[in-house]
């Protein structure tokens, strides 16, 4: 089993690896609404963050164009959504994994 310190190590890995994807998502999210859609930077930005939080957009869409990119930035955003929860995951279920293993190896044989 992995040592505690490396553990938290690894925890602060992925949570900045899930950070990271985070903040790439909002910006292709920001610039799809600022030059698909034509909207404000700060419009982009409170209509990016609301598809990426899982909240819905705020200001309506009357472009086609927009309301293609605002379609598939939400399909994004869901996908996007479960990528980042399992990679925040990952860490504590590989390391219950090990310890089940672990234990089932110190576990002596039964007969049969």
């Amino acid at each position: 089993l992995l040592p505690r310190p490396l553990f938290l190590r690894r925890i602060g890995a992925h949570i900045l690896l899930a950070l990271s994807f985070v903040v790439i998502s909002l910006a292709i999210g920001i610039l799809g609404y600022r030059l698909i859609a034509g909207f404000s930077w700060i419009d982009a930005l409170l209509n990016a963050a609301m598809i990426l939080g899982g909240m819905g957009e705020v200001t309506e869409l009357t472009a086609r164009s927009g309301k293609l990119f605002a379609s598939f930035y939400a399909l994004y955003a869901g996908v996007a959504f479960l990528a980042g929860a399992a990679v925040l995951i990952a860490p504590f279920a590989h390391r219950l994994l090990h310890r089940l293993h672990i234990e089932d190896a110190e576990r002596p044989e039964r007969s049969r």
